[in-house]
């Protein structure tokens, strides 16, 4: 008897915590879904346009399958996506490409300022997405 029911009792668990595991994405992490391009920069005493006089960042979300991409300014760079809720994570490695570019300051400042971040908000019309550091606004994009 006593048997059966610790039989029952861990069954039940068990499906538990399967279902547990089936959560959906929070709504704030499915609105980074899709392309975003740079339109703010915090930090350097240069203008945008003299960072990024080519071709602004952008990036790439895929929420499903937690993959960020994009391109800063002059290589493509690919790797996980970390995000629980409004917090994000940038400072596990990317895989990066190594082309020769003129200016690299621009990408330096990209990728530098990207690891700074811990959380986002985007607006309630979903058109701009702010990548915040503590409590400062550092990087802008606009939905592409």
């Amino acid at each position: 008897m006593i048997k059966n029911v610790l039989i029952l009792v861990f069954s039940g668990i068990v499906l538990l915590s399967c279902n547990a595991s089936k959560t959906p994405k929070n709504d704030s992490v499915s609105q980074l879904e899709g392309s975003w391009e740079l339109n703010y920069i915090t930090g350097p005493r240069i203008t945008f346009d003299g960072l990024y006089p080519n071709k602004k960042p952008i990036l790439n979300f895929n929420v499903k399958e937690n993959q960020v991409s994009g391109n800063n300014s002059c290589n493509s760079f690919t790797g996980k996506l970390k995000v629980t809720n409004n917090k994000i994570d940038f400072t596990q490695p990317m895989a990066v490409t190594r082309m020769m570019c003129v200016d690299a300051q621009g990408e330096q400042v990209f990728m530098g300022t990207l690891q700074k971040i811990t959380s986002f908000d985007v607006t309630d019309d979903g058109k701009t997405l702010n990548f915040i550091s503590g409590d400062i606004a550092m990087m802008r994009f606009t939905k592409k």
